[in-house]
């Protein structure tokens, strides 16, 4: 397995030094020199890839909304990561396809064929804010989006003209570093759309939030399932990789982190997501489904976090590097080939995030590369 970083850039929780709106941008300003510090470190210690992430509206949580003007950046200053777009949001109302095609490219031919490219159909907090229609609408959206894109890529001049695309014949440049085209990746929270993205010949990106490492395990075999009845890939090639994120944070010390508020900002950071959840997604879910699962966010919303629970069955990693590994060994297991290691949270001290970085980039990453990987990642890289 390859370990991976995974950024939403957000700025640290708590009162600003000064009143809004000074507060918020110098908070956000400080976040992204401190990735970017995070990240130049990753790159020098064999991570495989670093994700931004394309968020809008999210208070205290993401100042990311255009992940490509951040890869553009981190293109510029890194030499061996590779540069992720976790996710670009795709139904048209987002942005036109053309430009994600456009911006895409841009920056694989900026770093020199690096990008992996991810790809989303979003929540209803952004959907409805852009008319995105927040139901299976936007899924039909999401893949004449990225067929678009797959097309413009792979022709000359091209023209589209459909339900929700009216574009003339145009001349689209510039063309991918990669050939065909970055590997494509898809975002999936549920069975259906972990088994569309094998069937499709997407990779998988996934998430071990709030479910144990077995649950996230069941999805790959149902991910994998898909991938078995892939006759045509959507994009120009098949990728097979499975990743997933979860928060991960390693140190010399655990009593050490625990005092400078390693399980603060855990819970925090749970809190948030289940507050965001409740107003965002159970409020749009059938009946039946929103009763379901107010019951597993209900504790969270109330701040009664169990941590416990959380490190017992993996759901996060925190520990020394011998913990991490072992912790990050059970990821394997399940099938994960890209452990996305979401580290900057809550109110985590920089020095902090990079000494977790530098552990896990001195004394895990040489342990799995010992182990060997299931990708041939040469090959695929030299392929694509």
């Amino acid at each position: 397995m390859k370990l991976d970083l995974m950024y939403e850039f957000q700025p640290k929780p708590g009162p600003y030094a000064e009143p809004f709106p000074e507060g918020q941008k110098n908070a956000e300003r400080q976040i992204y020199a401190e990735a970017f510090e995070q990240i130049k470190l990753a790159d020098r210690l064999g991570f495989q890839t670093v994700w931004a992430v394309e968020h809008h509206f999210r208070e205290g949580r993401s100042a990311c909304p255009s992940n490509e003007t951040v890869l553009g950046a981190l293109s510029q200053i890194t030499e061996n990561i590779r540069l992720g777009f976790g996710v670009v949001l795709l139904p048209p109302g987002f942005q036109h396809p053309v430009r994600v095609a456009e911006k895409v490219a841009t920056v694989d031919v900026l770093s020199g064929g690096r990008v992996e490219w991810g790809s989303g159909r979003s929540t209803p907090n952004e959907q409805l804010a852009f008319g995105v229609p927040a139901d299976d609408r936007s899924r039909d959206m999401w893949r004449e989006a990225f067929e678009f894109v797959i097309e413009a890529w792979s022709k000359d001049r091209m023209s589209w003209q459909s339900e929700y695309i009216d574009f003339p014949e145009r001349f689209i440049t510039p063309r991918p570093y990669q050939s065909p085209h970055p590997p494509a990746w898809l975002a999936a929270a549920s069975p259906t759309s972990a088994y569309n993205a094998g069937k499709l010949g997407l990779g998988l990106l996934s998430f071990a939030l709030m479910q144990p490492v077995e649950k996230m395990a069941e999805a790959i075999q149902t991910y994998r399932r898909g991938q078995a009845d892939c006759v045509r890939p959507l994009p120009g090639f098949k990728n097979d990789r499975v990743g997933a994120y979860t928060l991960v944070h390693c140190t010399d010390d655990p009593a050490e982190a625990e005092r400078y508020g390693i399980w603060k900002s855990v819970k925090w950071w749970y809190r948030n997501l289940a507050e965001f959840m409740l107003e965002w997604e159970l409020a749009h879910l059938p009946e039946e489904e929103k009763q379901k699962a107010f019951p597993l966010l209900e504790p969270t919303i109330r701040g009664d976090i169990d941590i416990a629970r959380y490190t017992e069955q993996d759901m996060i990693i925190v520990g020394t590097p011998e913990e991490c590994l072992r912790k990050i060994l059970r990821y394997e297991e399940a099938g994960v080939d890209q452990l996305l290691c979401y580290s900057q949270f809550g109110a985590l001290p920089n020095e902090k995030v990079m000494r977790s970085i530098e552990l896990l980039g001195t004394e895990v990453i040489p342990e799995l590369e010992k182990r060997g990987h299931r990708v041939d990642y040469d090959a695929l890289f030299k392929g694509a």
